[in-house]
């Protein structure tokens, strides 16, 4: 997504952009400290920065019928699961909260993501909760998948599943921030445009992934939706929101706004 900003392909007059690394919990942490002025969130973390961040029109990673998904040591019942300890990477992410509409008294312990597979593997925990590349690598370390979130959200509402987005932050003022929401959508479509290119930027951020997987993994998350979330998507992370507030998971009632 962001190559086109990363190697000078899209320039805005005026402004130089800075890019910081950091796996996504970190980063919804940081944004409740209002650190970045434009930053990757998870959703669910986004009613307790709204005060601070507008959501940017573009830039989101939404599964259509595919999302995170719980992994387990054995092929365990969606009952037998409820009663496991899941390992989570993170109690922002969306994937927490989707798990908690899913198994509302499930218990979880929070382990950074790219370490459930292999504390799995090493036995410390029986099924974990996983995000990002694991989606396509589990079954070759011989788990099993037991939920698919994104399956599971879209035979509940209908609806695509928004797991991600960027933010920026309001005190830019409306002129800047939609500057910066012009560069970003300019950024991804240069991305989409040259499509080799931009992945073999982004192989260097991959965690042992062959390219055929990277792009795998890439096409389920940087799409035409990422452009624009588009009708479907935009209800789609009103109502995530708004199911977790009404069940008590999310504490401040959201109020979703964009920056159009």
């Amino acid at each position: 997504m962001f190559y086109g900003l990363a190697t000078n392909k899209v320039r805005v007059s005026g402004l130089k952009f800075s890019h910081t690394l950091s796996d996504i919990e970190t980063l919804n942490r940081k944004a409740r400290e209002a650190f970045y002025d434009v930053t990757a969130i998870s959703f669910h973390a986004y009613p307790y920065l709204q005060n601070d961040y507008a959501l940017l029109p573009s830039g989101g990673s939404v599964g259509e019928g595919y999302g995170p998904m719980i992994v387990a040591n054995k092929e365990y019942t969606v009952d037998q699961i409820k009663r496991k300890k899941i390992a989570v990477p993170g109690t922002l992410t969306t994937a927490y909260l989707v798990l908690k509409l899913f198994a509302p008294e499930i218990q979880t312990e929070v382990v950074p993501f790219d370490q459930i597979i292999p504390q799995i593997l090493d036995g410390r925990y029986e099924a974990g909760l996983i995000i990002h590349e694991g989606q396509l690598t589990y079954a070759k370390s011989g788990l099993h998948r037991i939920v698919d979130f994104g399956k599971w959200w879209s035979e509940e509402t209908g609806l695509p599943l928004p797991l991600g987005g960027n933010a920026i932050k309001r005190e830019l003022g409306p002129t800047l921030m939609r500057e910066v929401s012009q560069a970003l959508k300019d950024s991804i479509q240069y991305a989409l445009d040259h499509r080799d290119e931009a992945l073999e930027y982004a192989m260097q951020f991959a965690r042992d992934l062959d390219r055929q997987l990277a792009g795998r993994f890439v096409s389920m998350y940087v799409n035409e939706r990422t452009l624009d979330y588009g009708a479907a998507g935009r209800e789609a992370i009103t109502r995530l929101l708004e199911m977790g507030y009404a069940r008590g998971i999310i504490k401040e009632q959201p109020r979703v706004e964009f920056v159009d």
